[in-house]
């Protein structure tokens, strides 16, 4: 790792280029390595987890804490659009693709690349029922199954999109080109 740092910022100051120490982090992952990696003579910060193209990458791999951040993220975006969900002049077709446009976009962004498990899932999918609850306008001594609920607004469960989008990943992946380091990594 050493090396390749050595050699970026060789490379980068051949360019013109300077890395920027203060925006630059180390995160240790499956290693017993103890030596600090040093950019131009100045050691970099190691850190435990880290924030890359809005996903947490952490040494559990993020996961977990990306999830919660990106529910987060879609509660947002779901409060920001009260109006419309309130709203009895829209229709409730118009209110589900507004929601699948800006709130399941945000919920589902970097899917693919999850490790998901039930616990992770059970989160994603109850945050979603919720908001498709209040657009229906159930409250909660309503009694609507789950099943109900989906085929009503005609969504499939949270596991099943997410499965999709990643085969479509995958797909998308091993289509590339063999050189390609999306594919390496993949492999």
């Amino acid at each position: 790792m050493q090396d390749k740092a050595t050699i970026l910022a060789s490379t980068s100051a051949q360019t013109g280029l300077k890395i920027n120490l203060r925006k630059t982090e180390l995160l240790k992952v499956n290693t017993t390595a103890q030596a600090s990696i040093t950019v131009s003579d100045e050691p970099t910060r190691e850190v435990e987890s880290f924030t890359y193209l809005g996903s947490t990458v952490d040494k559990q791999w993020g996961t977990d804490s990306d999830i919660k951040s990106t529910i987060g993220k879609a509660r947002s975006a779901f409060i920001k659009l009260k109006n419309i969900w309130a709203s009895k002049e829209i229709r409730i077709s118009t209110k589900l693709r507004i929601l699948n446009s800006n709130v399941k976009s945000v919920l589902l962004y970097g899917s693919e690349t999850w490790r998901t498990t039930k616990a992770s899932m059970k989160k994603i999918q109850t945050f979603f029922n919720a908001c498709l609850r209040r657009i229906l306008n159930i409250r909660w001594p309503e009694r609507i199954s789950n099943e109900d609920l989906w085929r009503r607004t005609k969504q499939q469960p949270m596991d099943v999109q997410i499965r999709q989008r990643k085969w479509r990943w995958i797909g998308h992946t091993l289509r590339k080109p063999p050189s390609s380091t999306t594919r390496h990594a993949l492999l």
